[in-house]
């Protein structure tokens, strides 16, 4: 990869690096970074981990979880780092939106710039540029760039974990269409480097809370609507849900796959209004494109099938546009 080798050159002599990812992260988020820090940090760079936002427990079992900063509550230190750093990794998103309140100090340092990030349409214009919209996680590009940077001996185990986490969320437990070939040989080789890949399952999916499966039960029972002749399921969830059931981060995730879930219905979606705010997350089967809906009515995108985007309405009327929209757009790719 010809980047690679650039890149490679440039970190040649000892930097300071500062690797960031977007706002709320996921375990691709995460582990990209992780794994990113653990491999810069074995070549003698000063590195850290910055994300603009918390993100859930069930991630905190990643090896590093311990030195991340997290800029809400990190910013006087972390403002330090970034006004230091020679080197700004820019890991699973592409526009400086999605950090949040770094955005400033983000846009205003003086560091090179490395994107690693496999979504549509980015608008960082980086130094380095590791981004392919082909592959199925950020954390596919990340083994490809150390494979090619220094060899599967690089790899420990600390990483092949970080890494397989990434891989296994963002291909949702290899069902997506983006589960190729490539990656069921990538997740080969990350076992045989040891990575545990039943350890990482369980500490992601089989660490729920008594009050999110209570919580999961009652959204499917009273939250879950769905339009069969529309082929459309979605859920709101409100803020009175979240006091109710004492949810934390992430609890909601996820939740969105069981609409999709049922037999017939080809978009789901899910609707959350949360500290002032209206989320919204998209899912998809097949050639409805979601990216393209989330982009044109929510500012918002992603994948074809995987995207999100938000609202300014109230939550009713949001619902409303939703499915109004929603309804017009279906019937012109799935006319019957």
């Amino acid at each position: 990869m010809k980047d690679t080798a650039v890149l490679k050159n440039y970190l040649s002599d000892s930097r300071k690096i500062v690797i960031t990812t977007h706002a709320n992260p996921d375990a691709d988020a995460l582990g990209s970074s992780l794994a990113l820090y653990h491999f810069l940090r074995s070549l003698g760079h000063d590195v850290a981990v910055i994300v603009p936002t918390s993100y859930p427990d069930f991630l905190e079992w990643m090896a590093g979880n311990d030195s991340v900063l997290n800029y809400e509550t990190d910013q006087a230190k972390s403002d330090v780092l970034l006004d230091a750093a020679d080197l700004f990794f820019c890991l699973d998103f592409s526009g400086f939106n999605r950090i949040k309140s770094m955005r400033e100090k983000a846009e205003s340092i003086e560091a090179k710039i490395a994107l690693v990030d496999h979504h549509l349409n980015p608008e960082i214009q980086p130094d380095f540029n590791f981004w392919n919209d082909k592959a199925a996680a950020t954390a596919e590009l990340i083994y490809d760039f150390i494979l090619d940077y220094a060899g599967p001996d690089a790899i420990s185990i600390d990483i092949a974990e970080c890494l397989y986490a990434g891989i296994m969320t963002d291909t949702g437990s290899f069902k997506h269409s983006s589960t190729t070939s490539k990656i069921h040989r990538t997740v080969a080789d990350l076992i045989d480097l040891g990575a545990d890949v039943n350890k990482v399952s369980r500490l992601i999916y089989d660490t729920n809370s008594l009050d999110r499966l209570r919580f999961l039960g009652h959204a499917l029972a009273e939250k879950l609507h769905v339009d069969q002749k529309a082929r459309v399921a979605y859920f709101v969830i409100e803020e009175s849900d979240f006091r109710n059931f004492r949810l934390k981060q992430g609890d909601t995730e996820g939740l969105v796959n069981y609409a999709l879930s049922i037999k017939g219905i080809v978009v789901a979606a899910i609707i959350i209004h949360k500290e002032n705010e209206i989320k919204l997350s998209f899912r998809s089967i097949g050639d409805f494109a979601v990216n393209k809906f989330a982009e044109e009515y929510f500012g918002g995108g992603g994948h074809k099938n995987a995207s999100g985007g938000t609202s300014d309405l109230s939550l009713s009327e949001t619902e409303e546009k939703f499915k109004s929209l929603i309804d017009q757009n279906i019937l012109q790719t799935h006319p019957e």
